[in-house]
């Protein structure tokens, strides 16, 4: 019977993001400019809140 429950299914979306975030940090110290641009737009499909990790991580758009 049923599935998953809501709040389990965002605790499990949660820890997706978190996991993400962190091999994108890691691979950020190597990227070229190019690189960190589509960096920049899988984060803002990954996450709300997209732009303040955005520029935490130093990858703000110079398109926008």
């Amino acid at each position: 019977m049923g599935g998953i429950s809501n709040r389990m299914k965002e605790v499990k979306r949660r820890r997706h993001r978190k996991v993400k975030l962190a091999k994108l940090q890691s691979r950020l110290k190597k990227a070229t400019t190019s690189e960190k641009l589509a960096m920049a737009e899988k984060i803002r499909r990954l996450t709300p809140g997209c732009e303040g990790i955005i520029a935490r991580m130093g990858l703000e758009d110079r398109k926008r």
